[in-house]
């Protein structure tokens, strides 16, 4: 098995499956070269890094120590709205543990904001990030401190290097060199080896390309398609800057809309990762590189990593006897950290597909078939953020408000306009808390709530949310500081040396 490309689906790829296929006594080897730059600006994660992680058996603390990362409880959203809004999406629950009826049900038929606060002040993990603190949650269900979920902020490229050690203490062999060209079978059409420019030929039964935007297998080779997303997603470069850092590593990301497109701040304990995601019909560069700097704030630590892309994703990701992880697969903007995420998706499906004997259509089939899924409900997730605005300062917002959006979306928000239900579904990674926030977060508020609700009277669920407010600022004021808990997790990776 040949993967091609490193970077961080290149090594993660190679983690995994050096791990989780050691009893098919596979080689597995990885060809990349030093010479081409990997877009390197992915270092926000969501919840499910931290599972992807333990199945490799990784240590937390010496993770978070190598790859300088700091841990992440929300994504902010500034000015998406209106200009001067802020509001965050946890990771984690509104209200309390337990409730059959959503918190956001008794806080919309209350009054909302106008009566019982601001829909963020009933989280806990939001409470914790605006106060820069933290402690993993509590493993009993009953407690509050088991409603929320944790992430990691970190440098892409040393988690890369971090799990290209794990890999090749598994055996996973590494070639450096340029691909010049991949051979295909002629009467299959499958993949049959890839020729280096000095020549060399590396054979392989079976592909994963990891080669980023190019695709080079997938696309080029194989010509699997692409499905264009840029009506919903106009977005179509990005600018990335590190800075210097100037604070102290607030846990959560944030994403300020500006006027054709948004800034991302992560701070990781080494610096802050800071980039632009814009549109070209509506911005030039020199206007968004012009923007980024301004949002700034700590000195600039490089120049600036520019990038082009095309929102959307192949038709098929798994062609004959290659299969696509990454950018590779397609391209999602980072707004709501899922880069990796859908990276992580594609190899546990890879897993529980993995072909063993003659190659079986159907299993091509179903991994399409999930990661289509995947895509395409991580893509309407976003494309919420920008058709929800009340925004008409500029051209790029104005078509994005009146932009035409995807049938599965508008039934979405039709549901939670007319009664506040979020609909459920088997696959997809951004749950109910996650609709809610954004969307309430956004101006789009429940006309109707949950009958059930009416069995509390107003007095009695306002003075219950007054109560669970006070204690929800109160733990989290009672958590250790984010810093603190970084230096804890520096010193025990340093007394396991």
């Amino acid at each position: 098995m040949l993967i091609i490309g490193g970077g961080t689906a290149g090594w993660m790829t190679a983690a995994a499956l050096s791990n989780g296929l050691q009893g098919l006594e596979l080689d597995i080897q990885l060809v990349e070269s030093e010479t081409i730059g990997t877009v390197g600006v992915g270092e926000s994660t969501i919840p499910h890094i931290r599972y992807f992680n333990a199945s490799l058996g990784i240590d937390e603390s010496d993770f978070v120590r190598r790859t300088r990362a700091t841990y992440k409880l929300a994504i902010e959203f500034r000015d998406w709205n209106r200009i001067g809004d802020r509001y965050m999406h946890p990771f984690g629950a509104f209200g309390t543990p337990g409730s059959e009826i959503g918190f956001h049900h008794h806080w919309t038929r209350v009054g909302g904001a106008h009566r019982a606060g601001p829909l963020d002040a009933f989280s806990l993990p939001i409470a914790m990030a605006r106060r820069n603190r933290f402690a993993p949650p509590a493993t009993d269900p009953s407690s509050p401190l088991s409603t929320y979920s944790y992430a990691y902020q970190f440098d892409a490229g040393l988690y890369a290097r971090y799990l290209r050690e794990y890999a090749e203490t598994r055996g996973v062999t590494r070639t450096e060199g340029r691909i010049r060209e991949i051979e295909l079978q002629q009467e299959s059409g499958f993949a049959e080896a890839v020729i280096l420019d000095d020549g060399r030929r590396i054979a392989a039964d079976f592909f994963i390309d990891c080669s980023g935007f190019r695709g080079l297998v997938i696309e080029q080779a194989m010509q699997a398609g692409y499905d264009d997303w840029s009506h919903w997603l106009p977005c179509d470069r990005a600018i990335a800057l590190p800075s210097a850092s100037t604070d102290e590593f607030p846990p959560y990301t944030r994403a300020t809309a500006l006027e054709a497109g948004w800034a991302w701040r992560i701070p990781l304990q080494h610096r802050v990762g800071n980039g632009h995601v814009y549109a070209s019909a509506f911005m030039d560069d020199s206007r968004a590189e012009a923007l980024l700097r301004e949002q700034l704030e700590g000195e600039p630590l490089a120049q600036p990593n520019r990038l082009r892309f095309l929102a959307g994703k192949r038709r098929q990701q798994w062609v004959r006897n290659c299969v696509s992880i990454g950018l590779s697969s397609g391209f999602l903007e980072p707004l709501e950290s899922t880069s990796i995420h859908l990276i992580q998706a594609a190899i546990g499906n890879l897993l529980d597909l993995f072909p063993t004997g003659a190659w079986d259509p159907a299993d091509t089939a179903e991994f399409n078939r999930i990661m289509d899924v995947e895509y395409t409900r991580v893509r309407d997730f976003l494309i919420l953020h920008y058709k929800a605005t009340s925004r008409t300062d500029t051209e790029f917002w104005v078509y994005c408000r009146n932009m035409d959006i995807p049938d599965s979306l508008a039934s979405k928000i039709e549901l939670f306009r007319e009664r506040g239900i979020v609909a459920a579904y088997e696959h997809g990674v951004f749950l109910e808390p996650s609709w809610v926030a954004v969307m309430i977060g956004q101006g789009i508020l429940p006309e109707r709530t949950d009958p059930r609700c009416l069995a509390y009277p107003d007095d009695r669920a306002l003075a219950a949310m007054a109560g669970l407010r006070s204690d929800l600022a109160a733990r989290a004021e009672s958590m250790p500081r984010h810093t603190a808990v970084l230096d804890l997790d520096a010193a025990a990776a340093a007394a396991a040396v």
